[in-house]
């Protein structure tokens, strides 16, 4: 009756743990001096998309951040797990953003991934095509 939520490990579901590693990335860009604009940025509907974060550069740059977690690095790790598609939700969703900007600024495309290893911040990871 009620959907299952998987489980990470016996104590922490994948939400949680989204969650935490979506809060660890948005530590590491305000760190580096960008400004949370949004969370979570939903388009409305169905087959619409998503950006995890929104943040503004000290340079003006917008930064869409798609934030990624992997427990291993078996196929390719969390960078490689931001697919074409997914790559075409975050271009959409971000077009759909930038509808409600009068003059919108320069945007980039970043990834950051939390490996077991570390985090990684790939900027520019990809282009809207």
């Amino acid at each position: 009756m009620f959907p299952q939520t998987k489980t990470v490990d016996s104590k922490t579901t994948t939400k949680q743990a989204g969650d935490a590693a979506e809060a660890q990335a948005l530590r590491h860009l305000q760190q580096a001096n960008l400004r949370l604009l949004e969370r979570n940025y939903r388009t409305p509907g169905r087959g619409g998309g998503e950006i995890d974060l929104i943040m503004r550069a000290p340079d003006g740059t917008l930064v869409f951040v798609e934030v990624r977690q992997r427990a291993s690095a078996r196929q390719g790790g969390a960078a490689a797990s931001v697919s074409a598609l997914k790559q075409r939700r975050i271009i959409f969703a971000a077009r759909h953003y930038l509808m409600r900007v009068a003059q919108p600024p320069p945007c980039r495309f970043d990834v950051v991934a939390i490996e077991p290893q570390g985090l990684v911040w790939l900027q520019g990871a990809f282009e809207a095509q």
